[in-house]
C-alpha cells in the first residue's frame, strides 16, 4: 500500500489544485522527464533488474525516452514481466484525479462527458483524489478467452436498462486498456490473444479510439502499452498480427544472463529459501541451469527459464530444513547431497528434444556433476586433499544423506592433525565457521575428489552416500552423457 501520509490529501478541490504549481503532463513525459533526472542524478531506475545493464537497459531507455509503446521479446523465464513492472516507478509519485472518474481524469482535463459536465457546472469546486503510482499499472495475461470487451469495453446492459439509448457514449463500460489511462497496461503473452482480439486493439493504440458494438467514441486516451511475448508462441501457439506489431515503436529483445555472477544474484535476489543454502551450492545450481541450455539434448527454443534455478535453491533449502527436522540440528544448511533432489523434483522443467525419452535423468545427473566439479575447481583448487583421502583409506568412510546429521559427517573423517589442518583450509575458502556449514564444506571436497576419481562413492535406495576408498564407477564418463 502507498504511504498515506506524504499523500498531498489536503488538495481536495480543482481551485486549490490550479493555486499550486502542479504541471500537467501526459504519462509518456512523465516516465521521459522522470528517466532522465535519475540518469543524470546517477540513481537506479530499474532496481531488482540483473544482467541487462549493458544489453536490454539502453534499448528500453531510449524507447521511453522516444514515447514509444513496447514489446519485450525473449524465451520464457528471462524476465519480461518484472523489467516491464518497473516501468511504475517512473511514474510521478502522486497524481490528481477526478474524484469518481471511471478512467481516472485528470482534473485539467476531463475527457468523459459526464465528467466534462461535471467541470462546468462546478468549476472551481470539482472534487479531486489522488491516485499513488503503484495505482497505474494494470497488467493482463493474454489467454485464448480473452474478449474485446476485457481489453477495451463492451455496452452495459445495466446503464440501458435504466433508459439510456445505445447511442449515448455513457452506455459503454470500458475495458482494461481505457481504465488505464493515465497509467500503464502491461499483456502478458500477448501472442496468445486471438487475432480478431488484436486486431480491436489496433485503433486503441494508434488513434486512442474506443470503438465499441460498431459505436466509436473518441477519447484521447493517455495510456502507454507494454507487452510480452516468447518467440516460440508465433509458430506454436499464436502470434502477433503485423499490424499491432508495427504499431509498438520499439520490439526489445531479453536474453538469459550472460555471465555467471549475475545468474547467481538473480537467485539470490529472487529464491525463498527457508534454510541456509552456502553460496558455493546456488553457483553449482546457476552453472548447472547454464549448461543445461547449453545441451543439444534439450529443447533450447523453450528455453531454461531462470525460474528454474531459482526453484532449485528452493528446494536444495527445503531438503537442508527437513533433515534439520528429522535429525534434530539447529541450524539446517544445505550439503552436496541435497543437490540430488533438484534433478528428482524440476526434472520437468526442463524440455528435451525428441529422440531423448528415458536418458532425461541421466542428462540432467551429468550436468549437476559437471557443475559441481567446476565449483570445487573454483574455490578449492591448489588444496592439497591427500590426508582426506588417506583418512578415508585407514579406515574413516564417511556417510552422509538426508538423514544424516553434520556433525556425524564430520566426525566421520577423523580428527588426525593433517585432516584438521586440511578442513580448516577448506572451510576458510568456503566461508564455513559453523559445525554445519564445515560438514557441507567437507562434502564439497569429497565430491570434488569423487569427481577426480580419487575416491570412491556408493549410493543405496535410502538416500544414503558413503564415500570411500574404492574403485570408482565410470559415471562421469559415460557416453551418452
Amino acid at each position: 500500500m502507498p504511504d498515506e501520509s506524504t499523500r498531498p490529501s489536503q488538495i481536495s478541490t480543482l481551485g486549490e489544485l490550479r493555486a499550486t504549481d502542479h504541471v500537467q503532463r501526459s504519462v509518456r513525459d512523465e516516465i521521459r522527464h522522470n528517466l532522465l533526472s535519475a540518469l543524470r542524478s546517477g540513481g537506479d531506475p530499474w532496481p531488482g533488474v540483473v544482467g541487462f545493464d549493458d544489453t536490454v537497459i539502453p534499448q528500453l531507455e531510449r524507447a521511453l525516452i522516444a514515447g514509444h509503446d513496447v514489446v519485450m521479446l525473449g524465451e520464457r523465464g528471462q524476465g519480461k514481466t518484472r523489467l516491464l513492472r518497473t516501468l511504475v516507478g517512473l511514474l510521478d509519485e502522486w497524481t490528481p484525479v477526478i474524484a469518481g472518474s471511471d478512467l481516472d481524469e485528470h482534473p485539467y482535463e476531463p475527457i468523459l462527458p459526464e465528467s466534462i459536465r461535471r467541470a462546468d457546472q462546478l468549476g472551481d469546486d470539482l472534487p479531486i483524489d489522488w491516485r499513488h503510482r503503484s495505482e497505474r499499472y494494470s497488467e493482463k495475461l493474454a489467454t485464448p478467452d480473452t474478449s474485446v470487451a476485457d481489453l477495451v469495453g463492451d455496452i452495459d446492459p445495466m446503464k440501458v436498462a435504466e433508459g439510456r439509448s445505445l447511442g449515448d457514449p455513457e452506455t459503454i463500460h470500458f475495458g482494461l486498456i481505457p481504465r488505464a489511462h493515465r497509467g500503464i497496461v502491461a499483456i502478458n503473452e500477448l501472442p496468445d490473444l486471438a487475432e480478431r482480439i488484436q486486431v480491436s486493439m489496433l485503433n486503441v493504440m494508434e488513434e486512442r479510439d474506443v470503438q465499441v458494438r460498431g459505436y466509436s467514441l473518441r477519447l484521447p486516451l493517455d495510456v502507454l502499452v507494454t507487452a510480452s511475448a516468447n518467440p516460440e508462441d508465433y509458430t506454436n501457439r499464436g502470434r502477433i498480427i503485423t499490424p499491432l506489431k508495427d504499431r509498438f515503436g520499439a520490439e526489445i529483445r531479453t536474453h538469459y544472463p550472460l555471465e555467471l555472477d549475475d545468474e547467481i544474484d538473480v537467485v539470490e535476489q529472487e529464491a525463498d529459501l527457508v534454510a541456509s543454502v552456502p553460496t558455493y551450492l546456488i553457483e553449482a545450481l546457476a552453472r548447472f541451469t547454464r549448461y543445461a541450455r547449453e545441451h543439444p539434448s534439450i529443447d533450447q527454443r523453450s528455453g531454461v527459464s531462470a525460474r528454474f534455478s531459482i526453484a532449485a535453491a528452493e528446494t536444495v533449502a527445503a531438503a537442508a530444513l527437513h533433515r534439520a527436522a528429522v535429525t534434530g540440528e539447529e541450524l539446517p544448511v544445505a550439503r552436496p547431497v541435497d543437490l540430488q533432489s533438484v534433478i528428482d523434483v524440476l526434472r520437468g522443467k526442463v524440455e528435451f528434444e525428441s529422440g531423448e525419452e528415458g536418458r532425461e535423468l541421466e542428462i540432467l545427473d551429468y550436468l549437476l556433476r559437471k557443475s559441481v566439479a567446476d565449483v570445487v575447481r573454483a574455490h578449492l583448487g591448489g588444496v592439497d586433499m591427500r590426508p582426506l583421502v588417506e583418512a578415508l583409506d585407514a579406515g574413516h568412510p564417511v556417510l552422509t544423506g538426508d538423514r544424516v546429521p553434520a556433525t556425524e559427517v564430520v566426525e566421520a573423517i577423523g580428527d588426525g592433525a593433517q585432516v584438521l589442518k586440511v578442513l580448516d583450509e577448506i572451510a576458510s575458502r568456503l566461508d564455513a565457521l559453523e559445525p554445519a556449514e564445515r560438514a557441507s564444506a567437507l562434502e564439497l571436497a569429497l565430491e570434488g575428489l569423487y569427481l577426480a576419481r580419487r575416491i570412491g562413492k556408493d549410493e543405496d535406495d535410502y538416500g544414503r552416500t558413503t564415500y570411500s576408498v574404492s574403485s570408482p564407477d565410470d559415471e562421469l564418463e559415460h557416453d551418452g552423457a
